[in-house]
């Protein structure tokens, strides 16, 4: 618990019917923290009640909705595609195209391990089925046949989905990817956005506001399966949310590389749920991905940092959920309170970082 208290410590080719095919569990080796699995513990009754027949029949018994009789297949506004059962980003608006297949269709996902793909021999035909990594839902299968420079054809069930407009994603806990479905108009500053968990978020935010290329930072809680949780819940430790920071960073004077190194340089990645004093999964280390190839970026610092440490490294890797906003009084809390608790080393962030070349 904490030494100080912030208050009181205290997510078918049919037309009649569903045509069903079988759903095999894909399998694969996972690298040093890769956390990929079922999402927040959301399964069978749970999702029967909060899916709709189609939806469950989809995601879970891998059904295929009606070509052209369906919710997204012709939308064509800004925003995001997520996971209609764990609410992860999939795809960006602003990589679908019509393919005329009367299905939604993308030419890649907003981030590569957020989809996991299986060999589909069913229906007499060898296909590649597309699954979300975290939740292990079906979602549709991937194609050869779309346009360069990636020529791939994400055929998507719009059940499987769930829309979030642009106009809407900052209040529904989306606004880490608004940079990725409207990138910066010629002229504009760009931005890019990381999100981290290490500890106690008094202290991290006040370690990488320092940063030069830092345009602004928030602290929050990701991670987890409740929606928009107080600070008195996640220190329960039973919304599997973290104590996370949400970093907006301009990548022509900071790279993500880098921010990863500081990272991983400003907390302790070997700590399982502890940093200093702070205790609980609420308290672990995490890089959460929020496109742009982010995880494995962040998993290939891992695999160079090993030999760093006397102890592995149980940084949790995965693809971003929702990024929630905590409560005003912890924003920039060591600069109103400049006494308050604090488990990191804040003059780290003005020593020099050695990174390794690419």
């Amino acid at each position: 618990m904490r030494a100080k208290t912030k208050t009181q410590l205290g997510l078918i080719m049919c037309v009649t019917a569903l045509a069903l095919v079988s759903c095999a569990i894909p399998k694969g080796d996972k690298e040093m923290g890769d956390t990929t699995g079922k999402a927040g513990g959301v399964e069978g009754a749970d999702l029967k009640a909060r899916l709709t027949e189609t939806q469950y029949a989809v995601t879970q018994l891998c059904g295929t909705e009606p070509a052209f009789d369906n919710a997204y297949w012709d939308n064509h506004a800004q925003g995001l595609y997520v996971d209609i059962v764990s609410g992860i980003p999939l795809f960006s608006s602003s990589d679908k195209f019509d393919s005329g297949s009367g299905w939604p269709s993308f030419t890649k996902p907003i981030e590569a391990g957020a989809v996991s793909e299986k060999r589909d021999d069913s229906l007499g035909m060898t296909r590649t089925e597309v699954r979300s990594s975290l939740a292990d839902s079906h979602l549709g299968h991937v194609f050869d046949d779309g346009p360069s420079p990636e020529g791939l054809r994400y055929c998507i069930n719009s059940a499987s989905l769930d829309f979030i407009p642009l106009a809407d994603m900052e209040k529904k806990g989306y606004g880490p990817w608004v940079p990725l479905v409207a990138p910066a108009k010629e002229g504009e500053p760009s931005r890019e956005t990381a999100l981290f968990a290490a500890g106690c978020f008094w202290g991290t935010e006040g370690y990488f506001r320092q940063l030069d290329g830092v345009l602004s930072t928030t602290v929050g809680y990701s991670g987890g399966s409740v929606a928009f949780p107080t600070y008195e819940q996640v220190c329960t430790g039973s919304t599997g949310h973290a104590e996370a920071i949400r970093i907006d960073f301009d990548p022509s004077k900071i790279g993500y590389r880098d921010l990863l190194f500081h990272f991983f340089r400003m907390h302790d990645p070997t700590s399982l749920n502890r940093q200093g004093g702070d205790m609980g999964t609420q308290y672990r280390s995490a890089v959460f991905a929020v496109g742009g190839g982010q995880r494995t970026e962040a998993l290939g610092v891992i695999r160079e940092l090993g030999g760093e440490y006397r102890k592995p490294i149980v940084t949790e890797v995965r693809e971003a959920g929702p990024f929630y906003p905590a409560e005003e009084y912890h924003q920039d809390y060591l600069e109103k309170n400049p006494g308050g608790y604090c488990h990191v080393d804040l003059t780290l962030a003005k020593e020099p970082l050695i990174v390794p070349k690419d």
